[in-house]
């Protein structure tokens, strides 16, 4: 690792009377404190708490509010305020809101039930949970979390009822792969943000975090399969009830306006393809950097690999075989396409406040003395980056936030150190990790899992909070692990 950082351009700021180093990581102290104070306690929107604080930090390690705001007078001068959000909001926005749509096409489809109908067909009822795993972790790649539950969550009705086993027995081993794809893979906005706040290509946070996600999965569903037999869960009836009113609800209203519905199956092979083509064109982009010399070829593949251009090709591709193919109206897929980004504001808010964060740290000179801090420490960076978002994690329960945050800290001390792509991308790992450790009652997941699979808060606890603490350490302990090889 390369020595630690020049010395920071600020000393003190506020806090003069604690002087350099001292004075900065005091400030970095505080400025968490009342980061977590304001999302916990005064349940403040995490956007606002991130700006407050970021304003907060920069203030009291001495920035001016010129720097902070620019001035009316010299337009054309970028503040750090600016610079932190249009910087992380120009690489993410448009990965995200594409991802977004292709998920949206693809759940409307009816992807999930066709990708979920054959694996159980292929692994019958005894590995039905499998199957369920399975359906998890491949369509949770392009659909959020959340958006999973409510296609998914159907699904493990049904099992239920064939099998009368406990919920836990099917719905845990989809959740562990649906947390999998949303804490490690992009374009879901963790992997994605931390991604553009540390510089890392996509194609590299892809490869790493399947490396390091496909084994952690494997040990959640060896976890599910124990505790799915030794707590029984029934099949929570009014849940089902209202999840099939709702559903029904949803598939009239498609129907209203022209759109085909999942009992109208579409091919396997084409779900398939659609969830891997901007996989395997931007791992394509990324391996031709190392592997082919300056051509033609090495610049096409990077043309058609930049996450930008795969996403609108995979995007096109769904709205073809999966809407005007099936019948479709162009007001169908824009209205489809529309709404699916309402819930996507929030997120590129609390993305682009952490930009700020950063850049706040960086311009104040606070990131500089966290850097030397935690060099002095003698830990590594993976291991600290997993330790500060566990702990943002558990405090206030944002996974969103935790990466974010952790991200703005981690970035001095790897922008310092002469680290390849790879082994950024398993910082990224490691952060990812701990963004999702014991989800517990301060986290809209845990309730979101307890009610649509009616699971009691004692055993959600023992049951999901577990679960989402084993594929948080296994992921970094495989990243560990492959930061020892690469």
């Amino acid at each position: 690792m390369a020595a630690a950082p020049a010395a920071p351009p600020h000393t003190g700021g506020v806090l003069a009377l604690i002087p350099g180093t001292p004075g900065l990581l005091t400030v970095a102290a505080l400025g968490v404190v009342l980061l977590l104070v304001l999302i916990i306690k005064v349940r403040l929107q995490p956007f606002v708490a991130l700006l407050v604080v970021s304003v907060a930090v920069g203030l009291g390690a001495g920035l001016s509010v010129t720097e902070l705001f620019g001035t009316v007078q010299r337009s054309s001068a970028v503040s750090l305020i600016e610079s932190g959000m249009g910087g992380i909001l120009g690489h993410i926005a448009v990965i995200i809101g594409l991802g977004t749509m292709l998920g949206a096409i693809l759940e409307v489809s009816g992807g999930a039930e066709v990708l979920s109908g054959r694996l159980l067909a292929l692994f019958g009822e005894e590995r039905a949970p499998l199957a369920m795993g399975l359906t998890g972790l491949l369509f949770g790649i392009p659909v959020f979390f959340d958006v999973g539950i409510f296609v998914l969550a159907p699904l493990v009705y049904a099992a239920v009822r064939r099998g009368g086993r406990s919920v836990l027995r099917y719905a845990l081993p989809l959740l562990a792969g649906l947390s999998m794809t949303h804490a490690f893979l992009p374009p879901h906005p963790g992997p994605v943000a931390a991604a553009g706040l540390l510089h890392v290509q996509l194609g590299w946070v892809i490869l790493m975090g399947a490396v390091c996600g496909i084994p952690a999965v494997l040990a959640a569903w060896g976890y599910a399969a124990w505790i799915g037999e030794r707590i029984f869960v029934p099949l929570p009836r009014e849940m089902a009830e209202a999840s099939a009113e709702s559903r029904a609800a949803v598939v009239a209203e498609r129907r209203a306006a022209g759109v085909r519905t999942p009992e109208e199956s579409v091919a396997l092979t084409v779900v398939l393809a659609v969830i891997g083509t901007p996989l395997l064109l931007i791992l394509a982009a990324t391996f031709s950097s190392v592997a082919l010399g300056e051509g033609a070829v090495r610049s096409a593949l990077e043309f058609f690999g930049h996450p930008f251009v795969a996403l609108t090709i995979a995007l096109l591709l769904a709205y073809w075989l999966l809407g005007v193919r099936r019948g479709w109206s162009r007001g169908s897929l824009e209205a489809v396409s529309t709404s699916s980004l309402g819930p996507v504001g929030n997120i590129l808010l609390v993305v682009g406040a952490g930009g700020v964060f950063g850049a706040v740290l960086g311009g104040s000179g606070v990131a500089d003395a966290l850097a030397r801090t935690f060099h002095d420490v003698g830990l590594p960076v993976i291991v600290l980056a997993w330790l500060i978002s566990v702990v943002l994690r558990v405090a206030q329960g944002s996974a969103t936030v935790a990466i974010v945050t952790t991200a703005g800290i981690v970035r001095p001390m790897v922008e310092h150190a002469r680290y390849s792509q790879p082994q950024l991308a398993l910082v990224i790992v490691a952060v990812s990790a701990g963004s999702i450790f014991a989800s517990h009652v301060n986290d809209g997941g845990f309730w979101m899992v307890a009610k649509y699979f009616g699971i009691g808060e004692r055993e959600t606890l023992a049951s999901w909070t577990v679960l989402e603490s084993v594929l948080s350490v296994a992921g970094f302990a495989m990243a560990g692990l492959v930061a020892l090889v690469v």
